[in-house]
């Protein structure tokens, strides 16, 4: 079985298992995370679609992290103007692992 959630304006596909890096979630390490905006749920040949949520459904997660992913560097360059600007960032993350699909 597999489910498609919403988190963080973003889109995953997620099965029983997977661990996936999100959008920083405000959980501690180890609690459980409860996603309900489901819009997906499905299984072999059959699949139900929500419009745009599926109602009765609800995803489960168990938080095994939090950190920061890696830096990624913005350069701002004019050519011939003497003129260079650098900037950096790391982007927090929440990684969860799927402990159940309820359909």
């Amino acid at each position: 079985m597999y489910a498609v959630i919403f988190s963080g304006g973003k889109q995953y596909r997620v099965q029983e298992g997977d661990t996936l890096k999100l959008e920083s979630l405000p959980e501690e390490v180890g609690s459980t995370v409860n996603f309900d905006k489901i819009l997906l749920v499905g299984e072999g040949d059959k699949i139900k679609v929500g419009r745009p949520y599926l109602d009765g459904c609800k995803v489960s997660a168990t938080v095994v992290s939090q950190g920061r992913h890696k830096k990624i560097e913005i350069v701002k360059f004019r050519r011939r103007k003497h003129h260079e600007k650098w900037q950096g960032h790391r982007q927090n993350f929440t990684e969860v692992k799927i402990t159940q699909i309820e359909a």
